[in-house]
């Protein structure tokens, strides 16, 4: 169990907001929470490990990732480039809560009143607010750099305080709200990895290719068919060795053991109409296989959103009715936000697997635990 934090800390963050720059002094600030907690951290540790880049190629190698990759996602899905928010209101249900469980940072804000507004976990449903503000035309949608702050997060090679990712959201019609649909997305996106990966090859000839041409499709039952006596992440590790780039569908409902593949909000991606061969979700995670760590690395979650049918049978399946009070979910009841897919693709995970790096503090500047600091340093993994 984690312990509450200080309950300063939503003065300092605010303070820290306003006259130090958001990402890194509220980092900075979640440091003096963390060491209120319990060590949950973790550290796969690959067999002698040699950078194939030095620090001022993989900061070479970032930026021409997310100016290339970008760029692709943009004119593959028809999406635009807006704005977005570092905080939300609380309250308004518009900030994502992930599983349910993580604790969003928050502070109160003098000159409204004290009122709390929240780092967001994702933009999930803001950008879905935000397809309805600008008006945005069927089969278009849009993209944003999304920066975040989850305290509760396990700390590792692949979980760091900071987020960054692509959050993106594209306008669908009723007819699309099929499985076909969303793997045509999924093929799209991956596409675009596809490309990414050449331009990294080529520019650093170091680095060799090694996704398939082509990704592999599976619904999480039926994953859980394949390997019944495995728990879901040795499910997806066994999958994902053997064809290197699964698409993951159906991620938030219960299994037929009774058991959720991974958990899901109930207000954002729909996981429980009924599709393709009666098996339930029009969502999923893509996972390609990390020839670094050798393991299933995610890189992306995504899926078909809950229209007014699928979010009023998500929120009774989860006990949240109460939420139905909120903002945004009275829009989508009422029936003024489009229908939509969407989701998030990782930044500096993306970064990560395409520079063959094994820890994401190779990619980006976060906090760490000294422990770790030191681990990594005798794996000759330079932590920035």
């Amino acid at each position: 169990m984690v312990k509450k934090p200080h309950s300063l800390m939503g003065v300092w963050l605010f303070v820290c907001i306003c006259f130090c720059g958001p990402v890194k002094m509220i980092i900075f600030v979640l440091n003096k929470t963390i060491k209120k907690t319990y060590n949950m951290s973790y550290l796969f540790k690959p067999t002698s490990y040699v950078p194939l880049l030095d620090l001022q190629q993989t900061e070479l190698g970032i930026s021409k990732i997310k100016d290339f990759f970008q760029a692709n996602l943009s004119s593959e899905l028809r999406l635009r480039r807006v704005t977005a928010p570092l905080f939300v209101l609380r309250g308004t249900g518009i900030n994502d809560d992930l599983n349910g469980t993580e604790r969003a940072v928050n502070f109160p804000i003098m000159d409204m009143g004290d009122v709390r507004a929240e780092v967001v976990h994702s933009l999930a449903k803001w950008k879905r607010l935000t397809l309805a503000d600008y008006k945005i035309d069927t089969g278009y949608g849009i993209y944003t750099d999304m920066n975040a702050i989850r305290a509760d997060e396990e700390l590792g090679n692949l979980h760091s305080l900071y987020v960054d990712q692509w959050d993106w959201e594209r306008v669908m019609t009723a007819e699309e709200r099929n499985v076909d649909f969303l793997k045509s997305i999924v093929r799209k996106i991956y596409a675009s990895f596809l490309r990414t990966e050449y331009l990294v090859s080529e520019s650093f000839p170091q680095i060799k290719p090694c996704l398939p041409l082509e990704i592999t499709f599976i619904h999480a039952e039926e994953l859980r068919l394949l390997y019944p006596d495995l728990s879901p992440k040795d499910r997806e590790t066994a999958f994902v060795k053997k064809h290197k780039a699964v698409f993951v569908i159906g991620i938030g409902g219960k299994l037929g053991d009774g058991e959720k593949h991974d958990g899901r909000a109930p207000d954002y991606d729909d996981w429980s109409t009924v599709a393709e061969g009666g098996l339930a979700g029009l969502n999923g995670d893509i996972l390609l296989w990390n020839p670094v760590l050798e393991l299933a690395f995610e890189v992306s979650s995504m899926g078909i959103r809950v229209d007014k049918t699928a979010l009023l049978r998500q929120l009774e399946l989860e006990g949240k009715n109460e939420r139905l009070e909120m903002y945004f979910h009275k829009r989508l009841v009422d029936g003024s936000l489009p229908l939509s897919v969407g989701g998030g693709i990782g930044q500096s995970r993306l970064c990560m697997f395409f520079l063959r790096k094994a820890h994401i503090g190779e990619i980006q500047a976060s906090l760490w635990p000294e422990e770790m600091r030191n681990e990594c340093a005798k794996l000759n993994i330079p932590l920035i």
